[in-house]
């Protein structure tokens, strides 16, 4: 790059020369189009037809009737009636519905016993069991909620026995919930305000890196500062200024989904939240930008980038709380502006707290908005008064050998030699391995903070809170004395619920009627709601149970006959395949896998790039062909190989994942799967003229795949053109069936319509990738190509 004069002239018309230097090559580059206005429409389609459901239904379950009594067929259309859950199975036995649940035929299991009836009536208290899939984690915990609703009901509805209300016993604690922020428990409410914005970051870093790492590859920085009058921070703001709008905009419509077309009210300061997206849009522009400063190498800025943002969902907070965190993970994602910003977009948006509540997150976003900026220019002030650097040499293309050994080996030697596909390929997953799983490792959150108003301020009031406090879930950290200082200690996070001990609690118990404890929660986080109902419901039950037993005598007849009068029908909740309900055990498996195809369909399709980069149509029809294209796949599933045994063997260990499958079953499952994506990033790259390309593209799109599988989000809330749609992707039948076969010990005959998927995936793109190198070397000098 020849230096050019830098010609002084005034700042505003330098400034508006950069930007609409930057607005004409986006509207000339197909990708970065693409990457700034038609990527972020589609994401925003799919994830808000994937959460068009905000409420749960006909969830599939297994019953077993060992009674075969009328009562036992009550219990079961009560369950069939219930809307959350719908009866599509109805096995003989328990191995029976263990098969449906393995091979994804249904998510949860009700087991009635022999005897059923008969011991209701003899007042034998017969249990009904529970089994649902916790690997799926909130498919299994709405269908488990939803069974638990519908048996109580059924249960009520049991005609009253004899004799059931003589004698004296205790009231019990009746809980009252008050669920705060987000009471009708939408998912949508939740889920989508915080992806949308997760999604929207990654694409503004990968956006802000593009258009500054172009200068280094495509364009000239020289230029870039002339145009800017000589002043890098003319050039940095000009340059940013026209994706900072773009952004903008789409953050304008992402809320504009969630708060219009989804109708969920916005309850907070509008112009402080207006004022963080912004600040957000800043930061992750000037994050980009300056990756790309520090490297001046467009291929390893971007995977620098994805390897910072794309994980960045879990380490703000969202789906496991920060509180829960291990130390690395907290301070991580503390320097990621993204954590900051959904603090303040629940805060504001979901909770409608007082906007001085969040004026800390509100700096601390400022702050990082600020420093990434400045580093960015002070490293754009280095690079222009340094000398130019020379142009970093291009290996020389290996070309492909005759056959399919010869494909093999000159595509293994083009991946260990080119440093960004091997980044891609190869350590990009041992990377992830390590950086991804962090915010989960601590599985479940335990000692959640929670205030207590006791007005009773009796014996029993404060065993409530001793219990409160030796919960596992829950830690009394603060006693105000009226509901209205909890409620501000709530809004400022210093607590996450609130129990309400009303005066004259134990002379209600005394008397034998129940005893109200109002319970406040916050569900703007769904975890971190159900752990603390989990705990407060806990403690008021074990204080009622004690209660009960001090008046019984010592044979418990008493105490038993409590039992049976209040709950004729006991219920017994049964976690399958993650019986401790780990949130790295469910999440972290199924993310290792969308990994592997992420990674390995970057790096195919950036190798198709790369040909057209050095060899031109030559290149790119070489690698098109039969046996190029099987050799090129076989040599991506030696190198994808050690990864897959890191992240469905080794990992799972170190990090005490269940691992219940067979090493044999899950390499069936992983060839065909590997080899697809091989086959689909060959067919990409078939239409790629420079290897960038597919990071750009492909990047942004792992968190929607995530939510079309089934292990976070139910396939049955899913509408079903989403739904077909994500079949095409091979990560849609691995994860499941790779998640079935190593957690919950499925055999390959339980996934067998996944792997037959598979082996067709891979005969499909194998097909294309073939015609479209064809195809792609028809079209006339390539011109219409990305």
């Amino acid at each position: 790059m020849g230096r050019e004069p830098l010609m002084p002239r005034p700042v505003a018309p330098r400034l508006l020369s950069v930007a609409t230097r930057e607005v004409g090559w986006i509207w000339r580059d197909r990708v970065a189009l693409l990457l700034v206005l038609a990527i972020p429409l589609i994401a925003f389609l799919i994830l808000t037809a994937t959460f068009s459901n905000a409420v749960v239904r006909d969830l599939r379950v297994d019953v077993v009737d060992m009674d075969h009594s009328d009562t036992s067929l009550r219990f079961i259309q009560t369950i069939d009636a219930a809307p959350s859950v719908a009866v599509t199975r109805r096995s003989s036995d328990l191995n029976g519905a263990m098969h449906s649940i393995r091979s994804g035929s249904a998510i949860a299991a009700v087991f009635i016993p022999e005897n059923f009836e008969r011991d209701i009536r003899a007042s034998k208290r017969p249990q009904i069991v529970i089994f649902y899939n916790k690997q799926y984690f909130s498919p299994g915990n709405i269908a488990s909620g939803g069974l638990q609703a519908a048996i109580a009901a059924a249960t009520a509805a049991l005609p009253r026995q004899p004799g059931d209300g003589g004698g004296y016993h205790p009231g019990p604690l009746v809980t009252e919930q008050y669920v705060l922020t987000n009471p009708a428990l939408n998912y949508v409410q939740f889920l989508l305000r915080a992806i949308l914005p997760t999604v929207l970051h990654v694409l503004t870093a990968i956006a802000g890196g593009y258009a500054v790492g172009s200068e280094f590859s495509s364009r000239n920085v020289r230029t870039w500062l002339n145009v800017a009058g000589g002043s890098p921070l003319t050039a940095l703001v000009g340059k940013l200024a026209p994706y900072f709008g773009i952004f903008i905009l789409m953050m304008v419509l992402g809320l504009g989904i969630i708060h219009g077309l989804n109708q969920i009210p916005f309850r907070g300061d509008a112009v402080l939240m207006g004022a963080s997206a912004c600040l957000l849009v800043i930061a992750y522009l000037s994050l980009g930008a300056l990756l790309q400063l520090l490297v001046r190498n467009l291929p390893l800025g971007l995977s620098l980038t994805g390897i910072i943002c794309s994980p960045a969902f879990g380490f703000a907070g969202v789906g496991f709380p920060a509180l829960a965190m291990n130390g690395f993970a907290r301070v991580w994602g503390n320097i990621l502006p993204l954590r900051w910003y959904v603090q303040i977009l629940f805060d504001q948006a979901a909770r409608g707290v007082p906007a001085h509540d969040s004026v800390g997150a509100f700096m601390a976003l400022a702050a990082l908005a600020l420093v990434y900026f400045l580093l960015s220019w002070l490293r754009l002030i280095g690079i222009a008064r340094g000398p130019d650097r020379a142009a970093r040499a291009v290996a020389p293309l290996a070309l492909s050998r005759p056959g399919i050994g010869g494909a093999f080996s000159a595509e293994y030697m083009r991946v260990i030699s080119d440093s960004s596909v091997f980044g891609l390929i190869v350590l990009a997953p041992l990377i992830y391995g390590v950086f991804y799983p962090q915010p989960y490792l601590g599985q479940l959150v335990r000692k959640i903070p929670v205030a207590v108003v006791d007005n009773d301020s009796t014996n029993l009031s404060r065993t409530l809170i001793q219990m409160l406090d030796a919960d596992e879930a829950t830690q009394v950290v603060a006693r105000p004395d009226t509901l209205e200082a909890a409620q501000a200690a709530l809004a400022r996070r210093e607590v996450f619920g609130i129990v309400g001990i009303p005066e004259g609690t134990q002379r209600d118990v005394l008397k034998g009627v129940g005893a109200r404890l109002p319970i406040y929660v916050d569900s703007a986080y769904f975890l971190l709601y159900n752990r603390t109902l989990q705990g407060i419901t806990e403690a008021a039950a074990t204080v009622s149970a004690d209660v009960a037993a001090g008046s019984a005598r010592a044979d418990g007849s008493l105490y038993r006959a409590a039992l049976v009068r209040d709950s004729p029908v006991e219920i017994l909740n049964q976690p399958l395949f993650n019986p401790t309900g780990g949130y790295a055990s469910y999440v972290v498996p199924a993310a290792f896998i969308l990994i592997l195809q992420q990674t390995l369909l970057m790096g195919s399709a950036s190798l198709g790039g790369l040909a057209f980069e050095q060899g031109g149509t030559s290149a790119r029809r070489g690698r098109g062909r039969p046996t190029a294209v099987l050799g090129q796949a076989l040599a991506h599933l030696l190198l994808v190989l050690p990864g897959f045994a890191l992240y469905l063997i080794i990992l799972p260990r170190i990090y005490g994942f269940s691992t219940n499958g067979r090493f044999l079953n899950m390499l069936a499952l992983a060839i065909p799967f590997i080899l697809s994506v091989s086959f689909l990033g060959q067919f990409g790259g078939c239409w790629f003229k420079r290897r960038e390309t597919a990071v750009l593209l492909f990047i942004a799109i792992s968190l929607p795949l995530f939510f079309q599988v089934g292990v976070a989000w139910p396939i049955e809330a899913i509408p079903n053109a989403i739904r077909i749609a994500s079949y095409v992707l091979p990560s849609t039948w691995a994860i499941d069936g790779l998640v079935r076969i190593n957690q919950m010990g499925a055999s390959l005959v339980d996934v067998r319509s996944n792997w037959q998927s598979l082996w067709m995936l891979a005969i499909v793109y194998a097909a294309l990738a073939m015609a479209s190198a064809w195809w792609a070397t028809r079209r006339s000098g390539g011109q219409d190509e990305a």
